[in-house]
C-alpha cells in the first residue's frame, strides 16, 4: 500500500471513526483503525465490536493494500502536522511497519494485519428508510436526555425507535426515552419504508456517535435496520451498530390522560426562576416545590443546611390550588427541550405523573415523575 492524501481530509476521516476506538482494550487490533487503499480511494473501519464506523475518501494511490495502524497515535501525529500538508502513507510488509513522510517529517508505526480485524458486517437489514439529518438529529436531541445510565436495566439505555399508530389511525416514527423518573417522547412523519418495522432499542453510546456524526452533515441520513442490527449512512459515512437485545417497557402506561390541571408559564422565565432557586438545593435532592394557585406559581427549596428560597411567576392557571415537587435538574432538563416561548404543564395531584409539552410543538411530550418535598 502506498498513496499521498491532504492532511485536512486524514485528518476529519481519522477524527470520524476513532471516537469509537477504546484508548484501552484487551485486545489489542481494537486498538488500531483498518486502512484500505483500493479503487483510487481510501477507506477507513474502526470498531469497539458493538459499532463500527467507517468512512471513505479520496486519495492519490500508487499501490493498493490494506493495513490496521493504531488509530489515537495516528489521529494525533496527523493532528499536529501544519494545515494543507501532503501526506505519505506507503506499507513497509517486511518489518510490519507503516511509514508516514510529511515534509520533513517522518514516522514510522507498527501494524497488525487486515485480515484480523473485526468485521461487523450489518447483514440483511429488512426495512430501509431515508429521512432528512435535520430530523434525526432532532429526533436525538429531544430525546437522548432521558436515556437511563442504570446498567441493571440495560433494556433503558437506549432510544426506543419504532413506528406508532396515533388515536387518529396515523403512523409515525417514534423515538422514546426513559430512565423511570422521566420520559421523553417525539414523532416524524414515517419515511417510506419503515413501515412496519420491528420496534429496536438503539444504545446510548451509538446515539452520541450518531449525533457528532450528523453534525458535520445535511444532507439525508439513509437507515437499515434488522432485528439485531442498524446502519446509518451519512454521505461518505456509515455507522453501523449492534442493538440492544431487551424488550422496551410498554412506556403508553405511564403518559398521563386524565391530567385536568393546566399551567401554561414562560419558558425562558421559568428556566432562570428554577435555576435560581435551586442554587441552594442539597445535591442529593435537589427538590424544588411548586405551589400553584390561579395566575400564580411560587417555586421554593428548603434545604435545613443551606437555607431556602423563593420566587414568584405569572401563569395562566385556573384550577384549583395545587403544591406538587420535582427534581429540579429534571425540570431543567425537559425545559430545555422546549423551542416555543410557554412551557404547558398538565397535573393531576401530587403524587401522579406531569406531562409538559411545547405551546407550539405537538410532536413532542414529555413526562416526569413528582418528587416528595
Amino acid at each position: 500500500m502506498k498513496l499521498v492524501i491532504e492532511r485536512g481530509e486524514l485528518l476529519k476521516a481519522l477524527g470520524h471513526v476513532t471516537s469509537v476506538v477504546e484508548r484501552r482494550t484487551t485486545i489489542p487490533i481494537l486498538s488500531n483503525v483498518l486502512l484500505r487503499a483500493y479503487g483510487g480511494a481510501l477507506q477507513f473501519n474502526a470498531t469497539d465490536l458493538e459499532r463500527e464506523v467507517s468512512e471513505q475518501t479520496e486519495a492519490e494511490l500508487s499501490e493498493d493494500g490494506a493495513v490496521t495502524v493504531p488509530a489515537h497515535m495516528l489521529h494525533d501525529i496527523v493532528r499536529k502536522l501544519p494545515d494543507g500538508a501532503q501526506v505519505q502513507l506507503e506499507r513497509d510488509v517486511e518489518r510490519e511497519r507503516i511509514a508516514l513522510t510529511s515534509g520533513q517529517s517522518h514516522f514510522a508505526l507498527q501494524t497488525l494485519p487486515a485480515e484480523d480485524f473485526p468485521d461487523l458486517a450489518a447483514g440483511e437489514l429488512e426495512h430501509q428508510f431515508s429521512l432528512p439529518a435535520h430530523e434525526l438529529k432532532k429526533l436525538i436531541e429531544k430525546t437522548r436526555f432521558a436515556i437511563s445510565t442504570e446498567e441493571t436495566r440495560y433494556y433503558l439505555n437506549g432510544i426506543y425507535l419504532h413506528t406508532a399508530t396515533d388515536d387518529d389511525g396515523v403512523e409515525s416514527l417514534r423515538a422514546v426515552a426513559t430512565d423511570g423518573h422521566r420520559l421523553a417522547q417525539i414523532d416524524l412523519p414515517v419515511p417510506s419504508g419503515a413501515n412496519g418495522m420491528p420496534g429496536v432499542i438503539v444504545p446510548r453510546k451509538t446515539v452520541h456517535e450518531l449525533h457528532r456524526l450528523i453534525e458535520d452533515g445535511g444532507s439525508d441520513v439513509t437507515v437499515g435496520v434488522s432485528s439485531s442490527k442498524i446502519k446509518f449512512e451519512i454521505g461518505q459515512i456509515t455507522l453501523t451498530s449492534k442493538l440492544i437485545d431487551g424488550q422496551f417497557p410498554d412506556y403508553a402506561r405511564v403518559i398521563p390522560r386524565g391530567n385536568d390541571k393546566d399551567m401554561r408559564v414562560s419558558n425562558a422565565e421559568f428556566i432562570s426562576a428554577v435555576d435560581r432557586v435551586s442554587t441552594i438545593a442539597s445535591e442529593r435532592g435537589r427538590a424544588v416545590k411548586l405551589n400553584l394557585q390561579p395566575e400564580k406559581l411560587v417555586l421554593s427549596v428548603n434545604n435545613p443546611e443551606g437555607g431556602s428560597a423563593t420566587e414568584e411567576l405569572h401563569v395562566d392557571y385556573t384550577a384549583e390550588p395545587l403544591e406538587i415537587g420535582f427534581n429540579a435538574r429534571y425540570l431543567l432538563d425537559i425545559a430545555n427541550q422546549l423551542e416555543s416561548d410557554h412551557a404547558v404543564f398538565k397535573l393531576a395531584d401530587p403524587g401522579s405523573p406531569t406531562m409538559v409539552r411545547d405551546s407550539d410543538d405537538e410532536a413532542a411530550l414529555y413526562v416526569l415523575m413528582p418528587m416528595r418535598v
